[in-house]
């Protein structure tokens, strides 16, 4: 099961940088042309685990840089704008 606080270590690694860095930036041109991003968009062309993807998306949310406007979805289905 996921679990964010266990997932996030895996962050702050090397290859977990480059994999936040890239999910940042691709989270950040999908909210310039829509507005919105779904978290499988969001991740979408990372390679490696899901659950550290998700975890660097969560990250973004812990951040300020991006509001989550979903609950009790899946996880795949979830819904992020900028955070003002």
């Amino acid at each position: 099961m996921y679990d964010y606080p266990t997932e996030k270590k895996a962050i702050f690694t090397e290859d977990g940088q480059k994999m936040f860095l890239a999910i940042r930036d691709n989270v950040q041109s999908l909210l310039a042309k829509a507005g919105a991003v779904r978290m499988q968009e969001a991740i979408s062309g990372q390679s490696g685990s899901s659950w550290e993807m998700l975890a660097c998306v969560d990250r973004l949310v812990e951040l300020g840089e991006l509001k989550e406007l979903t609950h009790d979805v899946a996880g795949q289905f979830r819904v992020f704008v900028k955070s003002w």
